[in-house]
């Protein structure tokens, strides 16, 4: 059975859940709303005092710093709280939750396919709800990803924008030869894929192993370049950083072990970086127990977070280097993303620009810099606002006081 009727089955359990937080009614052309705070961050770097946000039909109309009067509009007062552009964050795994085992999900958890669905659902929610509009899902969903896109797009089920690549062009891809490489991306793109995302080197890999030959790499990510496709490639060594950017790929995941050189290299060839600092790492300390993990395997997490925080804190030193946000949630970590931008600021990006890489800068490289991530006439009402004021005090993100995607209010 299709996951498209699983969803329709769950719409209205969703709905009689989700309490007060549930989405109102549906956006039409002519629904208005003024929304006014105290401080508005414009997504760019821009802050303002004393906000007037006019959003209809799902997009900004405007934005005043006095009163405005909108015929049959409705007024939203947040007070104090600061109005910012909703979080784009550019790695997530939504298809990864915990099962009915109080586990990791596997193969063997022998959940229903219902299960399953509400899980992914709950980890969307849980996104949403943590003021993440956007995400990009890489790796894990399946297909099951393309009905949970779609759902979501037409105010199914509250969660996120949704841009998938459905699965990862990894180990067993590593035989293929360079023109099977370009098929499989072919596939991907016609089974809806958004995006490619591809797997470079292991997890160990600390200094020469790779997962692909150059050859490969260059066909892969060439390939999607000709389908007018990003490539996503997880790559940890140096080694493998640097073939992926001599390949042309567009964006490196994680990077751990980069050098400056990489990262020039990077900076020099336009190559995007999305590194991880601590969240994917503390939650896995702070959840062993669903993954399994033994007390060594604690200590080497505590290790790569004290390396990622390192290599993040060369990154943003290095000119001309593009960063942007990328969490690497999973199981237990949806609804946590905003922890990794106070990381990044403790690890020494300043609260701007943690909050531009996040928002006008995410959506320039998911190529939704003209729809989403500013808060400006024409864009989409893409909007979230905190307690407090986070281009001062970052851990502000983490509370989150009213939500709103495409002009839906969700919180």
């Amino acid at each position: 059975m299709r996951l498209a009727l699983l969803v329709t089955m769950i719409v209205a359990i969703l709905a009689g859940v989700a309490g007060t937080s549930a989405p109102r009614a549906q956006v039409t052309a002519d629904s208005a709303f003024v929304i006014h705070a105290a401080t508005m961050l414009d997504g760019r770097g821009g802050s303002t005092r004393n906000a007037y946000v006019v959003v209809r039909g799902g997009r900004i109309e405007r934005v005043a710093t006095s009163p405005v009067s909108v015929p049959d509009a409705r007024v939203i007062e947040l007070g104090s709280a600061t109005l910012l552009p909703g979080i784009i964050d550019a790695h997530v795994h939504p298809g990864w939750y915990v099962d009915r085992n109080g586990k990791r999900n596997s193969q063997d958890s022998g959940d229903s396919p219902v299960q399953a669905v509400l899980a992914r659902a709950g980890n969307l929610y849980a996104t949403l709800m943590a003021g993440v509009t956007t995400i990009q899902s890489v790796g894990g969903g399946g297909l099951q990803d393309i009905d949970l896109r779609d759902a979501v797009a037409r105010g199914w089920i509250p969660g996120p924008r949704i841009l998938t690549s459905i699965t990862q062009i990894g180990r067993a891809h590593m035989s293929m030869s360079a023109d099977s490489l370009r098929i499989s991306v072919r596939e991907l793109k016609a089974h809806g894929a958004d995006i490619i995302k591809l797997i470079a080197s292991s997890e160990s890999a600390l200094l020469s192993e790779a997962s692909f030959s150059d050859e490969q790499l260059s066909a892969i990510c060439g390939e999607a370049k000709a389908q007018g496709m990003r490539s996503l490639v997880h790559a940890i060594s140096a080694q493998s950083v640097r073939a992926a950017t001599l390949a042309g790929c567009t964006q490196i995941e994680h990077g751990r072990f980069a050098t400056d050189a990489e990262l020039r290299l990077m900076a020099e060839r336009g190559t995007i970086f999305d590194p991880q600092v601590c969240l994917v790492f503390q939650n896995y300390i702070d959840n062993a127990g669903a993954y399994n993990f033994t007390d060594s395997s604690l200590a080497d997490y505590k290790a790569r977070m004290a390396a990622a925080s390192e290599a993040f804190g060369r990154a943003i030193r290095t000119p001309g280097l593009k960063i942007v946000f990328g969490t690497d949630a999973v199981a237990l970590a949806h609804g946590r993303n905003a922890e990794e931008l106070v990381c990044r600021v403790k690890s020494g990006q300043s609260p701007m620009e943690a909050i531009v890489s996040a928002t006008s800068a995410g959506a320039a490289v998911l190529g939704l810099g003209d729809k989403i991530g500013t808060i400006a006439a024409g864009y989409d009402a893409d909007l979230i606002a905190v307690d407090g004021d986070p281009s001062r005090d970052i851990a502000a993100m983490r509370r989150v006081v009213f939500v709103m995607r495409s002009g839906r209010q969700y919180r």
